[in-house]
């Protein structure tokens, strides 16, 4: 079997993820609600790590380096329920392996810690709506004064609550 580490502040849907996939019988699972926890098990090579964009008041985008350092995984799939292009970029800039938004079909899941990775024909890239072109801007702006809110609403020449208010928002559908 392959071992998957899970880890995310959301500690029901870590149970119910480990369950699910605990009954496929192709996993062992380990749950961490944070990469610190993560970290203090022993070091060793895992097939799979599934790690949220936001842990509390952290970014799983700055503990991509040290997880692979310390477990080695064939997959780091970074998880995230606010996708922006820029936010992906950087995740794979890191080092992860994958990039997905919630929520996410199971059997989707499953198939991205598959060796290899699915292969299905891509998606037919539909052009962006404005909102989708603004949220971008505003994330790749704020990726770049490293989530200060009050520098990032300066440079994009809005108020900071304004851009408060746009971040509150999830991110706008892509449909």
């Amino acid at each position: 079997m392959r071992s998957l580490i899970l880890i995310d502040d959301d500690e029901a849907f870590l149970t119910v993820i480990k369950r699910r996939l605990l009954q496929t019988g192709l996993f062992t699972v380990t749950t961490h609600t944070s990469v610190s926890e993560a970290l203090l098990q022993p070091v060793a090579p895992t097939h799979g790590i599934l790690l949220d964009m936001m842990l509390g008041s952290d970014s799983g985008l700055d503990g991509i380096d040290a997880l692979k350092r310390h477990f080695h995984p064939t997959h780091l799939i970074m998880l995230t329920g606010y996708a922006s292009i820029a936010t992906s970029v950087e995740a794979m800039r890191r080092g992860a392996t994958d990039y997905i938004t919630k929520p996410i079909g199971f059997q989707e899941l499953v198939l991205r810690f598959q060796d290899p990775p699915s292969l299905k024909e891509p998606p037919q890239a539909k052009p962006m709506t404005p909102a989708q072109v603004e949220w971008e801007h505003i994330q790749r702006i704020l990726l770049s004064h490293n989530g200060n809110i009050s520098v990032t609403a300066q440079a994009l020449g809005m108020h900071r609550r304004t851009l408060q208010r746009k971040l509150q928002k999830f991110s706008p559908s892509k449909s």
